[in-house]
C-alpha cells in the first residue's frame, strides 16, 4: 500500500509539474517575444542611423566617463601622504626638501608646488615673497586646467552633437515618409511606419545620449573644481605654516603677559 501511494504521489507530482511547465512556457515565450519586440521597436526599427547614434554616442560617453573617473581622483590630485610630508617640511622651513619631494611626485599638488615653491624669497621674512608664489600657482593652474579640461569638455561636445544627429535622423525619416506619400497618394500607414520610426527613434536616442553626457559633464567639471580647490587650499596652508614658523618670535613678542581680567 505504501509503494502504491508513493507511486501515485509521484505520478501526481509529475502530472502537476507538467501542467505547470505547460502553463509557464507559453508565458516565458511571450515575455521573450515582448523583449525582442521592444528591441525592434526602440532600436532596430530606427535603421542604421539609430544604431550609429546609439553605438557611437554611448561608446564615446562610456569611454569618457570611465577615463574621467580614473583621472579625477584624490590620489592623482592631492594625496594625503604628500600633504602631510609637505606640511612637515614647510612647518620646519625645509623649503628645498619640499621642492625635491614635490618634484618627485606626479600628482597635481606635487607638480604645482614644485613649480611655485622656488619663488619663495627668504629675504622677505614677513611674507616670504607670498605674492610671487601665488602668481606662480595661478600660472600653473591656468596651464594645467587647459589640459585637464580637455576630456571633460569632450562630454560637452557629445552632448551638443547627439541632438544634432537626432535632428538629422528626424529630417531624414520625414523626407522618406513624404516621398512614400508622393509615390502612393493613398499610402497605407504601415508603409510609412519605417520612415516614421527612423524620424522618432533617432530623435529619442539623440536626446538620451545628450542628457546623459550633459549630466556627466557638469558632474566631472564640479569634481575637477573641487579637487583643484583642495590643492590651492593646501598650498595656502603650506605657505602660512612657513611664514608662521619664520615669524614665531615676532608673533610671540606681540602677545602681552599679565593681562588683568
Amino acid at each position: 500500500m505504501f509503494h502504491i501511494k508513493k507511486n501515485r504521489s509521484v505520478k501526481t507530482w509529475i502530472a502537476g509539474a507538467s501542467v505547470t511547465l505547460l502553463t509557464i512556457l507559453p508565458v516565458l515565450a511571450q515575455e521573450g517575444a515582448k523583449k525582442k519586440n521592444a528591441l525592434d521597436r526602440f532600436l532596430l526599427d530606427g535603421g542604421m542611423l539609430t544604431i550609429f547614434i546609439v553605438a557611437v554616442g554611448l561608446l564615446s560617453l562610456i569611454s569618457l566617463v570611465v577615463f574621467n573617473f580614473m583621472n579625477l581622483t584624490k590620489a592623482k590630485f592631492a594625496p594625503d601622504d604628500l600633504k602631510a610630508a609637505l606640511f612637515d617640511h614647510m612647518a620646519n622651513c625645509r623649503v628645498r626638501s619640499a621642492i625635491e619631494l614635490s618634484a618627485s611626485h606626479p600628482s597635481y599638488l606635487g607638480r604645482m608646488m614644485a613649480y611655485s615653491l622656488p619663488n619663495i624669497d627668504a629675504t622677505r621674512p614677513e611674507d616670504l615673497g607670498r605674492d610671487h608664489v601665488e602668481d606662480a600657482i595661478a600660472d600653473f593652474s591656468i596651464n594645467e586646467t587647459r589640459k585637464q579640461m580637455t576630456f571633460i569638455t569632450l562630454l560637452s561636445l557629445v552632448a551638443q552633437a547627439a541632438p544634432m544627429l537626432g535632428l538629422f535622423g528626424t529630417v531624414f525619416g520625414m523626407i522618406g515618409a513624404f516621398a512614400t506619400l508622393g509615390e502612393n497618394s493613398g499610402a497605407d500607414p504601415s508603409d510609412l511606419a519605417s520612415d516614421i520610426s527612423v524620424a522618432l527613434l533617432t530623435t529619442m536616442w539623440g536626446l538620451i545620449v545628450a542628457i546623459l553626457s550633459l549630466l556627466a559633464y557638469f558632474f566631472f567639471k564640479n569634481r575637477f573644481n573641487a579637487l583643484v580647490a583642495d590643492c590651492h587650499g593646501t598650498a595656502e596652508n603650506l605657505i602660512n605654516a612657513s611664514i608662521q614658523t619664520v615669524n614665531a618670535d615676532a608673533h610671540l613678542a606681540k602677545i602681552p603677559e599679565g593681562i588683568a581680567v
